[in-house]
């Protein structure tokens, strides 16, 4: 399991524990497919910062977009980050709005190894 971690090496703390959960009851072979896996799917926080701020440029909602939340992408791609102020609470919030995301997407790719690979979740 620590192998992981070399994968995945600029986890949060929140973040990892949450990733240390799903990865318990799975062997190694299938913990480094998971990391893999999640690797390609998880969205950096300061990426999503950057996305935000582009967001005073007069494109705003792509952060939502990449969060996978279109509807929002488009009401404030429409209203001007609902003038302003939407995108004034998300960089207050893009940690959050990463982890979220970031948590979400762990989740599938650990029922997705639990499909393929028999991993079975106390729960």
């Amino acid at each position: 399991m620590a192998n992981v971690y070399q994968i995945l090496p600029d986890l949060e703390a929140d973040e990892m524990a949450y990733v240390d959960m799903l990865v318990a009851p799975m062997t190694d072979e299938q913990a480094m497919q998971f990391a893999m896996m999640y690797r390609a799917r998880r969205k950096e926080p300061m990426m999503i910062l950057i996305l935000t701020l582009v967001g005073f440029l007069g494109i705003a909602g792509i952060e939502r977009f990449v969060l996978g939340q279109i509807g929002m992408g488009i009401l404030y791609l429409l209203t001007g980050g609902l003038c302003f102020i939407g995108i004034i609470i998300d960089l207050v919030n893009y940690k959050k709005l990463a982890s979220e995301y970031n948590q979400k997407q762990a989740y599938e790719v650990a029922m997705i190894m639990q499909r393929m690979g028999g991993v079975s979740y106390a729960g």
